[in-house]
C-alpha cells in the first residue's frame, strides 16, 4: 500500500528501508535483507557513491548478516559503510565510531580476537575525543576492550579496562541497572580464568542479584549468569550446587529463544560438571548436543571450538579411549597455536593435555 503512493525514486528507498528495519527488529533476517537490498539498489541509481544514507543501508545489512551468523557478508557491507564514512564524515564523528566498533563485534565473534581489539581501539579513540567522559558508550567500549583482553589471556589488562567501565557506570546508572550486571559478569569471567574462584563467585552473585531484579522471569541473559555460577562452583568443587544452577539454565532456555551459543555454552559446562562426576554417559550426551551447534555456529578455527575439543579430549581420557582423546586434543592444539598468543594459558593447557595422551599410547 506505501509502495502505491510513493511518487519519488527516494520515497520508494525510503519505504523498503523502512520494511528492512521493521523486519529486523522482528528477527526475520532474510527478509530484512531483501528490503534492505532493494532500497540499496534504489539508492545507488539515484545518490552520488559517497552519501551517508548509502552507508546507513550498507550498515544495517551488515548488521542484518551479523545476527544470522553470515560474518564474511557482514564485514563485506560493514566496510562498504566505513568507506563512505571515511570520506564524508569528519574523522572524529560519533558515527564512524560506531561503525569501527560494529567490525570489532564481527571479529570478535570469529574469534579473531587481535583483529577485533584493533577496530575496538580505533572506534574507542574517537568516543574519547567526541564524547564526554561518563557517556554509557564509553563504558561500553572499555567493557568490549576488556573482554579482548580477557580472550587473549591478558588478564590484568581485561581487570584495568573492565574497571573504568564501572567507574562510569557509577556516575551514570542507578546500581541496579543491568549494564552494571554485564560489567560484573565480565569480572567474574576474569577471576575465574585467573583461578580465583571465590571472587568470581562473587561477581556472578551480585551480577545475577541484579538480573533477577531488572529482567523478566525467563530472560536469556539470566541463563549466562546461571551457568556462569554453576561452573564456578563445579571449578571449585561443588557439583550438587553446580547442577542446581546449570538446571536453572536449562529451565529457561527450554522455554524461550535463546541465543544457540548460549544454550551450546550451558550444555558444554553440563559436560564438564558429570565428567569430574564420572558420569561420562551424561557427559558424553551434552557434550554431542553443544559440540553439534558450535560446529554449525561457530567459524572452523574459532577459539571456542578449541575450549570444546579440549573438554572432549578430556572425557575420552578419562575413559581411556586414547586414540580419540589424541584426535581431539590436536584439532585443540592446532586451533590454539592459529588463534591464540604463544603465552596463552588455554593453549598451554592443551599441550600439557597432549603430553599426557601421548604418554599413553
Amino acid at each position: 500500500e506505501l509502495l502505491k503512493d510513493a511518487s519519488t525514486d527516494s520515497d520508494i528507498a525510503y519505504i523498503y528501508h523502512e520494511l528492512g528495519r521493521v523486519r529486523k527488529g522482528q528477527g526475520e533476517y532474510p527478509e530484512a535483507v531483501k528490503f534492505y537490498e532493494k532500497s540499496l539498489e534504489i539508492k545507488r541509481k539515484t545518490l552520488s557513491k559517497d552519501d551517508v544514507s548509502l552507508a546507513d543501508t550498507y550498515g544495517n545489512i551488515g548488521i542484518v548478516y551479523k545476527n544470522m551468523g553470515g560474518y564474511s557478508k557482514a564485514l563485506e557491507y560493514y566496510e562498504e559503510s566505513i568507506k563512505i564514512k571515511e570520506i564524508s564524515l569528519p574523522p572524529t564523528h560519533p558515527n564512524l565510531a560506531s561503525s569501527y566498533n560494529n567490525i570489532g563485534s564481527v571479529y570478535d565473534n570469529m574469534g579473531e580476537y587481535s583483529k577485533a581489539l584493533e577496530f575496538y581501539e580505533k572506534s574507542h579513540k574517537i568516543f574519547e575525543i567526541s564524547l564526554p567522559p561518563t557517556h554509557p558508550n564509553l563504558a561500553t567500549s572499555y567493557n568490549n576492550i576488556g573482554a579482548m583482553y580477557n580472550n587473549m589471556g591478558e588478564y590484568s589488562k581485561a581487570l584495568e579496562y573492565h574497571e573504568k567501565a564501572i567507574k562510569i557506570w557509577e556516575m551514570s546508572l542507578p546500581k541496579s541497572h543491568p549494564n552494571f550486571a554485564a560489567t560484573y559478569s565480565q569480572f567474574g569471567r576474569v577471576y575465574r580464568s585467573l583461578k580465583e574462584y571465590s571472587k568470581a563467585l562473587s561477581y556472578f552473585q551480585i551480577s545475577i542479584a541484579i538480573r533477577e531484579q531488572a529482567l523478566p522471569e525467563k530472560h536469556p541473559n539470566r541463563v549466562v549468569t546461571y551457568s556462569d555460577i554453576g561452573d564456578v562452583h563445579r571449578l571449585m568443587g561443588d557439583y550438587e550446587r553446580a547442577l542446581v544452577f546449570h538446571q536453572k539454565a536449562l529451565n529457561i532456555q527450554e522455554n524461550v529463544k535463546c541465543n544457540p551459543l548460549q544454550c551450546a555454552t550451558t550444555y558444554m559446562n553440563l559436560d564438564e560438571t558429570y565428567r569430574e562426576m564420572t558420569d561420562y554417559t551424561t557427559a558424553l550426551t551434552y557434550y554431542q548436543k553443544g559440540l553439534k551447534i558450535s560446529e554449525e555456529k561457530l567459524a572452523k578455527t574459532h577459539p571456542d571450538l578449541a575450549v570444546i575439543y579440549h573438554n572432549m579430549s578430556k572425557l575420552y581420557f578419562s575413559t581411556q579411549k586414547y586414540s580419540m582423546a589424541m584426535k581431539y586434543v590436536q584439532q585443540a592444539v592446532e586451533i590454539g597455536q592459529e588463534k591464540l598468543p604463544s603465552t596463552h594459558p588455554h593453549l598451554i593447557e592443551y599441550r600439557e593435555t597432549f603430553e599426557k595422551i601421548r604418554e599413553k599410547q
